[in-house]
C-alpha cells in the first residue's frame, strides 16, 4: 500500500511540474468529490465501529465460511445481490470482514455481486430494459460473481480442486 502512496505522490509532483493550473483544478475536483462522499463514508465507519464489536468475530467467521466456504460464498453472494451500497463503502467493509476471518472468496462473491447484481434495482431495470433482458443480465452477473468468487478461492488457496 505504501508503494501506491509513493507512486501517487510522484505522479502528483510530475503533474504539478507539467501544469500547476491543471493539477490545482484536479485537486479541487477530487476534494469536492471526496467531500460529497464523506458523510456516507463517515456514517459507514460509525455503523461498522458500533455494530462489529457487538458481533463476535467467531460468529462472523463461522457464518460466512470458516467451516463451510461454499455455503459462506453463497450467503455472501446472496447478501451482495440484495444489498445496495456504493463501492467506497463495500470495499472497506470487505477489508474489515477479512480481518475478522472471513475468507477472501466470500468477500469476492459479496463485492462482485454487490456491484453487478441488482435485485433491489430490478424494477427500474425491467422498466428500461424489459423483463427478459433484466433477468438475463442479473442471472449472468450472478453467475460471473460466483465464478469470480471460486477463482479467488483457488488463487488464495482457500479452495483446492
Amino acid at each position: 500500500m505504501v508503494i501506491l502512496y509513493i507512486l501517487t505522490f510522484v505522479c502528483l509532483i510530475i503533474s504539478w511540474m507539467i501544469s500547476k493550473n491543471k493539477t490545482i483544478r484536479a485537486l479541487n475536483i477530487a476534494w469536492k468529490r471526496f467531500y460529497k462522499i464523506l458523510p456516507a463514508f463517515g456514517f459507514m465507519v460509525v455503523v461498522v465501529a458500533i455494530v462489529l464489536p457487538l458481533i463476535p468475530p467467531e460468529y462472523i467467521a463461522r457464518t460466512l465460511g470458516q467451516n463451510n466456504r461454499w455455503l459462506g460464498m453463497i450467503i455472501g453472494t446472496g447478501i451482495g445481490s440484495i444489498s445496495m451500497m456504493p463501492g467506497f463503502i463495500a470495499f472497506p467493509l470487505g477489508g474489515v470482514l477479512v480481518s475478522k476471518g472471513v475468507p477472501y472468496m466470500v468477500i469476492s462473491g459479496f463485492t462482485t455481486s454487490l456491484m453487478m447484481v441488482g435485485i433491489l434495482t430490478f424494477p427500474v431495470e425491467k422498466q428500461y430494459l424489459g423483463t427478459k433482458p433484466a433477468i438475463i443480465r442479473n442471472s449472468v452477473s450472478l453467475l460471473i460473481a460466483l465464478i469470480v468468487a471460486v477463482i479467488t478461492g483457488i488463487a488464495f488457496g482457500e479452495l483446492i480442486l
